[in-house]
């Protein structure tokens, strides 16, 4: 089986299940091939048998013109059983071939379907999506198939390197610097809660005014900056509880990453999360924006044993049962084989 993928993201979650994805169907046998952005961070773990173009697809570029002719001539070249292309913008480079099922990949809600014109499918990693693009006009097939993670437990990272008392309560999170995570909210949480240390993974353009915030509210030193990660698990791993904040998240993929590695999670209640996850069952959620809710979930974790122990393992009974990789490889497999 020949699989092309167009992706052009950044440095975040959605990549992240990206390159879970292609390493779980090099395993399986396919042959792929991708463009996506040049210098990511993650292309030292894509597969060594995948194919790689890199191209930025700017509008003022020149491979805006010779991109699409170099993709639709490898269309025909190797004749593949599937192209997917990775959100809107991947899409736009989707060409105008008939011999395979074209798949456009959506991990949040699309303003407008003009970016899928040559997409036969939608596969969208929730239900909300699925209705989204149904109400916004489209037509054609809709497939809801979710992420997935390893589920690997590891070893936890030593505190002490991020001078972080052994004892001390650790709340992490972790994604991109960016102001729908509110991981300025999240650090104001934790100043309520005296000893409670805020360990934060990820780059991004919200992260020297969340280094203000922690330094406004007098709290530099029980928060952890700790840059992007490459393997996150370790310092989820090394943490008491994982919290996720944000406004807006069509899935959560750092939900699922907390509970692989055992930890007891406490969420907004955005998009993603109030599908799959169960107040006081799988962990806790708050509303969204609310500052003092949040405080109020960490310390019922921290000081209920029993509370914590019951979310965390409906967190994992909910990961091994609705996001397994096998479950979600076979999905995307037997996608593959129909017929535009």
């Amino acid at each position: 089986m020949k699989v092309m993928h167009f992706h052009f993201g950044k440095d975040g979650g959605a990549e992240r299940f990206f390159v879970h994805l292609v390493n779980a169907l090099a395993r399986r046998g396919v042959e792929q091939s991708a463009v996506i952005r040049p210098n990511r961070i993650w292309r030292k773990d894509m597969p060594a048998s995948v194919a790689i173009v890199e191209s930025n697809f700017r509008n003022v570029s020149l491979d805006r013109i010779l991109l699409p002719l170099k993709v639709a001539f490898s269309a025909r070249r190797l004749r593949p059983d599937a192209i997917m292309a990775w959100a809107p913008r991947a899409s736009e480079l989707m060409p105008n071939y008939k011999g395979c099922i074209k798949i456009s990949r959506l991990g949040d809600y699309p303003t407008d379907l003009k970016y899928f014109k040559n997409s036969d499918i939608l596969v969208c990693n929730t239900p909300g999506i699925a209705d989204h693009v149904r109400e916004i006009g489209w037509t054609r097939r809709v497939e809801v198939i979710s992420n997935f993670t390893s589920t690997e437990q590891v070893a936890p990272v030593d505190r002490a390197v991020f001078d972080t008392p052994r004892d001390a309560p650790v709340v992490m999170s972790m994604g991109r610097f960016v102001p729908r995570k509110e991981f300025a909210l999240l650090t104001a949480a934790v100043a309520k809660l005296p000893d409670v240390y805020l360990w934060l993974a990820g780059e991004g353009e919200e992260l020297e005014n969340v280094k203000k915030v922690a330094s406004d509210l007098g709290v530099t030193d029980r928060v952890r900056f700790l840059g992007w990660q490459k393997d996150t698990r370790p310092f989820v791993a090394a943490a008491d509880i994982f919290v996720m904040p944000s406004n807006h998240e069509p899935l959560g993929n750092v939900i699922l990453e907390a509970w692989a590695q055992g930890k007891p999670v406490v969420s907004s209640r955005s998009e993603g999360p109030s599908w799959f996850m169960r107040d006081g069952e799988n962990g806790l959620l708050v509303e969204i924006g609310d500052t003092d809710g949040f405080s109020k979930a960490i310390e019922r974790l921290i000081n209920d044993p029993l509370l914590a122990a019951k979310v965390t393992g409906g967190g994992r009974e909910t990961l091994m049962g609705q996001f397994s990789e096998d479950a979600v490889t076979d999905a995307y497999l037997e996608l593959f084989k129909r017929k535009p």
